[in-house]
């Protein structure tokens, strides 16, 4: 397979800069390359939502504390934030079949470690290493499938991308519910880890023959500074509030939390300085002068916020609460994820088109109905409800859903210019992990804090879900209002940012959310 030609954007951040290649159309590894990418994203994102199904059963096993099965989710989420700009970055300086290489190594040795976790901070430790090396792997999926295809053959691609996006968020539940049930060789909840290893193993060996190196020759430079400085932000302000009831409440996590402000604007005064020096900073900043990105990106961080407390509490809720099996719960979110499923597709298909941000807005208000439709129902049936009678609320709550996650991002890069959508794409990903990791650290507050007992199963876990679900319902009405900063419609030009640039949304459950 030929080289790609010199002619590269230097935004590129989270996947290739608008090049192009010359691919030699007789070439078939370049299939053959695209599948074990694909296959290394569909790990990724399963191995995001399979999680949570299985929280209780680690919890039970473990003997794991409360903060301690909020690391688990939320060490992931704040890792991969926090490493995947520089992720894609270092592909391009570095080769991104060489990045992805190590990624998919690390994280095929990372899913060892969680598999063989004996305690509970070795199993949030190893999550930690995971998200680490997943921020090295997945932004280098749609850079390599940009350098292997040649434009005509994209639309295909990204296509088959989505699909598989698609189809892993709607079967990592259930295949972590199924794993867990089945409980193999007595090993509980372990082979939800355990099932990477060979596909990971296979992923390096096929990808150090089938994937050819390329590289930007005009790459940036690493911001290690800036990196340092956005996790140290996001550190002090995630792990208090995680930590902070278990600790009741000391001095210093107020401290910490308190002193985010002044790391944030220390962070801003680097970045200006960075760009100013040599033109490499990690966050363009210039791109928030831009009304509809600024808006776009608080949209996201709420947005994490909303899905990040949303499907940890449900979860606990149902097995915890209510006492169900990991296999009936996951059952149990089959209408959400299918109602999810089929309102992205005619959110892009047929209905922004004509409607513009007023679908998302739509969608907002829909999901807000989905949830106080939720919470009469469990104060109606209470401890009774049924897994049938959750399925018109879970129904709203995944057309509502729907209606966002599908074309946010485009909406949010439409008046972006063309030369920033690399530093936006990137940027827009990892706010909403960001998010994700923000609302699964104020579970400490929005529902542990209302537990008086956490050994305490049943009713009390219940009553929890109903008041966390009210603040979901107002982290909602704050999107819905802070979407009127969107642009009203955008034309297929200012959408087709990411496409002309090789970008697609990261593939995580944030995106495509699951049960």
């Amino acid at each position: 397979m030929s080289t790609e030609t010199p002619r590269t954007s230097p935004e590129s951040t989270s996947g290739p800069a608008p090049e192009e290649r010359q691919t030699d159309p007789a070439d078939r590894r370049r299939w053959l390359a695209l599948a074990i990418v694909m296959t290394a994203a569909f790990m990724d994102l399963v191995d995001v939502t399979i999680v949570n199904i299985a929280i209780p059963s680690m919890r039970a096993d473990l003997g794991a504390s409360t903060s301690a099965i909020q690391w688990i989710t939320a060490g992931y989420a704040l890792a991969f934030a926090a490493g995947l700009i520089t992720g894609g970055r270092l592909g391009d300086i570095f080769g991104r079949r060489r990045l992805f290489l190590i990624g998919i190594a690390g994280f095929t040795a990372a899913s060892l470690l969680c598999g063989l976790a004996a305690n509970p901070s070795m199993l949030v430790t190893s999550r930690l290493l995971q998200g680490a090396m997943a921020a090295l792997m997945v932004p280098q999926v749609l850079a390599i499938i940009h350098v292997t295809f040649p434009p005509h053959e994209r639309g295909k691609v990204f296509g088959m991308f989505g699909a598989i996006v698609g189809l892993g968020a709607v079967s990592g539940p259930m295949l972590g519910a199924l794993l867990t049930e089945w409980n193999l060789f007595g090993l509980e909840w372990r082979p939800i880890f355990l099932i990477n290893l060979p596909v990971g193993i296979a992923g390096v060996i096929l990808g150090r023959k089938f994937i050819s190196e390329s590289k930007a020759p005009q790459a940036l430079r690493l911001d290690l500074v800036g990196v340092v400085l956005a996790t140290l932000a996001m550190v002090m302000l995630i792990y208090p509030l995680t930590q902070g009831r278990e600790n009741d409440w000391p001095l210093w996590g107020f401290v910490c939390m308190g002193a985010v402000p002044l790391v944030i604007a220390a962070f801003i005064a680097y970045e200006k300085h960075k760009a100013a020096k040599d033109g490499s900073p990690l966050v363009e900043l210039s791109l928030f002068k831009v009304k509809s990105f600024a808006a776009g990106i608080a949209v996201q961080l709420t947005f994490g916020i909303a899905t990040g407390i949303f499907f940890f509490v449900w979860t606990l809720m149902m097995q915890l609460g209510l006492g169900w099996s990991a296999l009936r719960s996951g059952l149990t979110g089959i209408p959400f994820s299918i109602s999810v499923s089929l309102a992205a597709g005619i959110s892009v298909q047929k209905l922004v088109p004509r409607f513009g941000r007023k679908v998302l807005q739509t969608g907002a208000l829909t999901m807000a109905a989905g949830l106080l439709l939720y919470i009469w129902e469990s104060q109606h049936y209470g401890m009774e409800i049924s897994s049938w009678q959750m399925a018109p609320p879970l129904i709203v709550l995944g057309i509502g859903m729907g209606l966002i996650v599908a074309p946010l991002t485009d909406t949010v890069l439409s008046e972006v210019p063309r030369e920033h959508a690399g530093s936006a794409s990137g940027l827009i990903n990892t706010t909403n992990q960001m998010g994700n990791a923000l609302g699964l650290g104020l579970t400490s507050v929005v529902f542990f804090g209302m537990i008086d007992d956490e050994m305490v199963f049943g009713a009390p876990y219940v009553e929890a879900f109903r008041y966390a679900m009210w603040w979901v319902a107002g982290v909602l009405a704050v999107i819905f209002a802070v979407m009127f900063a969107l642009p009203r419609k955008h034309d297929a030009a200012g959408a087709g940012h990411e496409a002309e640039a090789g970008f697609a949304a990261e593939p995580t459950p944030s995106k495509v959310p699951a049960a």
